[in-house]
């Protein structure tokens, strides 16, 4: 699933593409995909509207429109949403297309068929189920080491599962989560209650510098994830311990080696995440 550095990639490439122009016309394949309103409703609220910029929340996109109105995506496990020319042959598992009034096309595919939007008021987009509810942000200036460290204290569970919680942290997922503890020296079952004032701020630390290096290469792509120009992350190349279960620790050289925790395969090194 694509995690907030991804999500950010996909802002990052589409803003300076998209902002300013206008949808012409929407057209629908799989109506599932659209939450709210109805997909007639939906092409008809669109149409002839203006994107005037687009944001991210945790690992939802929102584009903000001239008319009260923000179209929110969620990309899911193999969601894509990607800016092209009408000349270009439309993928398979494009369930929706806006064409846009420069000529191009944003188009949404999924392989999966998990991927969701929604298009509200403005106003409500704080009311969206799943979105009210999630945490700070893990680049947010109040999310310190002082936050994380109270935080930890008061939570009686396993540090992998929590930091996954998106009403925790907004935009973690497997991939980061696993490598910030990596380089935190922690392991993913440790309880939150146990970790040291040091291991607390060694984990600070960590979570914010992979989500930044995250994002300084354009996210991670194994297979599904492209930007909104269609093109490949790199970060998947400096991974130290994710999706590396077999390979020498950078740090220590011993096998990394993969458990489930939480019901969720976490990648780590025995030997420095005691």
């Amino acid at each position: 699933m694509p995690e907030l550095p991804e999500v950010e990639t996909v802002r990052r490439t589409l803003q300076p593409k998209l902002a300013g122009l206008k949808f012409t016309d929407v057209q629908v394949f799989l109506p599932k995909v659209i939450r709210t309103p109805e997909p007639d409703e939906f092409k008809e609220i669109l149409r002839d509207k203006t994107i005037n910029k687009i944001g991210r929340r945790g690992k939802y996109l929102l584009l903000y429109l001239n008319n009260g109105y923000t179209l929110i995506v969620h990309l899911r496990m193999t969601g894509r949403l990607v800016y092209c020319t009408e000349d270009k042959p439309v993928p398979k598992h494009t369930h929706v297309i806006f064409r846009l009034n420069n000529g191009c096309r944003l188009q949404f595919t999924d392989i999966r068929q998990f991927g969701r939007i929604w298009l509200v008021p403005s106003s409500s987009v704080g009311d969206l189920a799943g979105y009210k509810d999630l945490g700070i942000e893990p680049l947010d200036e109040l999310f310190t080491r002082d936050f994380l460290k109270k935080e930890l204290r008061r939570r009686h569970a396993r540090i992998k599962p929590l930091l996954l919680d998106q009403t925790f942290i907004a935009g973690l997922g497997n991939i980061y989560t696993d490598e910030a503890l990596h380089r935190a020296k922690i392991d993913p079952e440790r309880l939150a209650t146990s970790l040291s004032p040091r291991e607390v701020a060694n984990l600070h630390h960590a979570i914010r510098d992979v989500i930044l290096e995250g994002i300084d290469n354009r996210g991670t792509t194994f297979r599904d994830f492209a930007d909104g120009d269609g093109r490949a992350g790199s970060y998947q190349e400096l991974l130290r311990v994710y999706n590396r279960e077999g390979n020498p620790c950078h740090h220590c050289g011993l096998p990394i080696a993969r458990k489930k925790v939480g019901g969720r395969s976490s990648y780590y090194c025995p030997a420095c995440q005691k």
